[in-house]
Formats: structure tokens, C-alpha cells, sequence
């Protein structure tokens, strides 16, 4: 009826479903087996008593009687007891877990970096702190406790905001007058250093030492701009259309959004040589993409891991001759963007790679030596066809686009992206006006 997990640092977690059909996890922070074993009992103890519509004997009432608060309260975040209004306050660690088991529309992942952020709020406030007693003060020094541990900057933006998202659901509960983290934030520092961009060369030099397996998977990172593990692990052959040239990625990171489980990207000459090759390698009946057990290692129930594959991909960029770089697989998904974004319009990138241009703009477009190159050797003229190729709609299938109107849109793209809209011309003479307005004029005979 209900089991034992064990986590790091000895954490152990009590997890059963409950009354209500929905799963449940009760967190015993640092204890031992055997006391986790009695608590087990008396849960599922108290489980029976409910389903059944019992009261509780006087053994478990006694139990329940000799608590600490704190072990209470984590007991009436779970649904075993009834909730206890005579302390009449909010305890941090109790609430804090019983957020993030509530949160139903999240991914799993997403919960693993939640729980990095109530672990520092529970080591700095401690678990059995009314929340209604933190101050902004405290709420400053929690931020400067995340600053003196060493985290990056942007860790300690998104570790302040999921405060203030934790704190925000307090107040909407009336559990606190306010949020003590409302006006607590700090800079993302985007750090230039972690931005890689992968030339062709060196990731030509990289898929000479691959067998079939790795070169796939760097390809599709690569060429196809997909996120690694999940999109290139969920991609299957039935999902790529030979003839249309067309490939549908499934999205594990975004099928919770809506319209956001899958899209649809070209498939591009460079991956059409390679998954061409797969294929032919492939063994009848074969699934996915990228065979052998990397999914099955990858896809687990607290979200996709990267299953040693960094550890594989080192090795490979260090077999080629070059230094591994840091974020290996975002680099590849950031150079693919990079490239495309060159010629196409950025909405028709991110709806390829499946991000926005907003973040893409902020996380993945990089300069490179190559823009310095074609402004050096082309100069003004040379940018001004980069704009008008990047504005540029490709041609309906059909041919009912006319040339001349693919002409007029790059224009007012390239304008719309200036400053200002360009000035009208000089007054014209009458008859001037006259023929450019109304068209040709044909001269008769005199």
C-alpha cells in the first residue's frame, strides 16, 4: 500500500495513494530504515482507517499525539490527518512539499529544480518556520545566502523567482499577508564564455570518429537543431516523410503547453545523407531512430536524463583532436539556429527548432567570425542582401506568389526593421504624377 524511497544524503520519502486516487509523497527528510519502516506502518494504518470510514484506534491517536509539529503538518499536507487550524500558521517545510506534489501540470523535471530551491529555503530558514514571520529583510538575505554558496548569477535569478512563486501561492491561500519576495530579485547574467558556435569543420571532424549510432545523434543535434536527450531519443521512423522532406519532432520539454507537443521541420539535405544511412542499418522492425537502450536509460518517471551520454560525446570530440566545449549538445542546437537564422525569418526558425524569438534572441543567436568576414569582404551592400533574403517569403507551392510581390513584402520587411520608413519623394510635375500613377501612356500617331 505504500513504499520506501531513499534519495541522496539519506533523505527518505514515504509514498502511497491516497484517499482521493491521487499519488502522494511524504517526505521524512534524514532518518533511518528502520524508522521510515514504523512510520510506513502507521501510514498505512491511517490509509485504512480512511478508506474504510473508521476512526482511528487509540494506538495510532496516541502516535499522532507525540508528534513534533513539524511531522504533523507534513502529515495534513499529504491529506492523512485533518488539518490542524489551533497553531494557525504556515510551516515552510510542509507547505513547500505539498506545492510541489499539487503542481499536476508540470513535467518532472521541472518539480527536480523546484526541489533545489526548497532545499535552500528549508537549510536557511528551516523547515519549521512560520512563513508568516519572514520579512523582506529575510527575504535579502536569503539571496545573499544564494550568492555567498557560489551559484552563477542566472541560478540565483531563477532560484529567487521560484521563491517569489512559492510565496505568491502562499498569499493567494491567506496563509501570509505578503510576499516577503516580492521586490527580491537579481540579474541573469547570460555569461558569453558558455557560448559555443560549432563550425561545419570541426563537427565533420567529429562524425568521421562516430559509429552509425553517434552519428545520427549528432546530426540531429547539429543539423536538425533537436534537443537532446528527449527529442532525438522520441524520434521515430514513421515520423520522418522521405518524399515531402519533412520531419515531426515530438517535444517531451513542451507537450504540456498547448499546440506545443510536436512541430514540423524540413528535412535538411545535411540529415537527409545521414538518418538515409540509419535506415538502411536499421533492424526490421525497429522504432526509433537512434537504436540500442539510450531511451529506455534516458526516460525516467523524474524526467529525462542525459544517461552518460556528455560523458560518450567527450570522448568523441577529444578522438577528433578538438577540446570539448561547454553545454556540448545546447552548442549544436544554438550553431543550427545561428546558421538558419541567416536565411530565414526568425518565426519560421523557432517554429522549426520549436522555441520563440525571444529566446532564441537571448539563448541561442550568436555572432560569429563569419558575419565579421561578410561585412569586411561585402560590406553595406553585402548586408543589405542578408536582410533582404532573411525577409523574403518562399514561394507558394502552387507559383500563384508573384515575383513582384515577394519583392514588395522584402522591402517593407527591411524597412519595418530600420528606424524610420523611408521620406516620400519630391512633388512630381503633373504629367510625371500622371504616368506613374495611372501606368504607361501610348503615344499616338500624329
Amino acid at each position: 500500500m505504500a513504499s520506501i524511497t531513499r534519495q541522496g544524503n539519506g533523505r527518505r520519502t514515504i509514498q502511497f495513494v491516497g484517499t482521493d486516487g491521487r499519488r502522494r509523497s511524504l517526505r521524512l527528510g534524514k532518518t533511518s530504515q528502520r524508522d521510515a519502516e514504523r512510520i510506513k506502518t502507521k501510514v498505512e494504518a491511517i490509509l485504512s482507517a480512511r478508506l474504510a470510514g473508521q476512526p482511528l484506534d487509540a494506538e495510532i491517536s496516541a502516535w499522532l499525539g507525540k508528534l513534533d509539529p513539524l511531522m504533523l503538518d507534513r502529515l495534513t499536507m499529504v491529506g492523512l490527518i485533518a488539518t490542524t487550524t489551533s497553531r494557525g500558521k504556515a510551516t515552510l517545510g510542509p507547505f513547500l512539499i505539498e506545492y510541489v506534489d499539487r503542481r499536476i501540470d508540470v513535467k518532472p523535471a521541472t518539480k527536480e529544480v523546484w526541489s533545489q530551491v526548497t532545499r535552500n529555503l528549508c537549510e536557511h530558514f528551516g523547515e519549521s518556520r512560520d512563513m508568516a514571520t519572514i520579512t523582506e529583510g529575510d527575504a535579502e538575505d536569503f539571496k545573499l545566502f544564494l550568492i555567498g554558496s557560489g551559484l552563477a548569477p542566472t541560478t540565483v535569478h531563477k532560484r529567487l523567482q521560484f521563491a517569489r512563486m512559492f510565496f505568491r501561492a502562499a498569499t493567494k491561500r491567506k496563509l501570509i499577508a505578503a510576499n516577503p519576495f516580492a521586490d527580491v530579485t537579481a540579474k541573469a547574467v547570460l555569461r558569453q564564455e558558455r557560448q559555443r558556435f560549432v563550425t561545419r569543420e570541426e563537427i565533420d571532424r567529429v562524425l568521421a570518429v562516430c559509429d552509425p549510432i553517434w552519428r545520427t545523434i549528432i546530426a540531429l543535434c547539429r543539423f536538425g537543431g533537436l534537443r537532446c536527450p528527449s527529442e532525438v531519443l522520441s524520434l521515430r521512423w514513421q515520423d520522418i516523410d522521405w518524399d515531402a522532406g519533412r520531419i515531426t519532432i515530438t517535444s517531451p520539454k513542451t507537450e504540456h503547453h498547448p499546440g506545443k507537443a510536436s512541430r514540423i521541420m524540413p528535412l535538411f539535405p545535411e540529415l537527409r545523407s545521414v538518418l538515409a544511412e540509419a535506415f538502411e542499418l536499421a533492424v526490421d522492425g525497429a522504432g526509433y531512430v537512434v537504436s540500442g537502450n539510450y531511451r529506455q536509460t534516458a526516460n525516467t518517471i523524474r524526467g529525462w536524463r542525459n544517461c552518460n551520454l556528455r560523458t560518450q560525446f567527450e570522448r568523441l570530440v577529444k578522438r577528433a583532436g578538438l577540446t570539448p566545449w561547454l553545454r556540448l549538445f545546447h552548442a549544436l542546437r544554438a550553431s543550427r539556429e545561428t546558421e538558419l537564422a541567416r536565411e530565414y525569418p526568425i518565426h519560421v526558425v523557432t517554429a522549426w527548432l520549436g522555441n520563440t524569438p525571444r529566446i532564441a534572441l537571448k539563448h541561442y543567436l550568436q555572432v560569429t567570425d563569419a558575419d565579421f568576414e561578410q561585412a569586411n569582404s561585402g560590406g553595406a551592400e553585402s548586408g543589405a542582401r542578408v536582410v533582404q533574403n532573411a525577409v523574403q517569403q518562399p514561394a507558394a507551392a502552387n507559383g500563384d506568389v508573384s515575383q513582384k510581390t515577394t519583392q514588395a513584402r522584402a522591402g517593407a520587411g527591411a524597412y519595418a526593421n530600420s528606424r524610420e520608413w523611408p521620406r516620400r519623394p519630391a512633388r512630381m510635375s503633373s504629367g510625371e504624377d500622371r504616368i506613374r500613377t495611372c501606368g504607361p501612356v501610348t503615344r499616338s500617331r500624329v
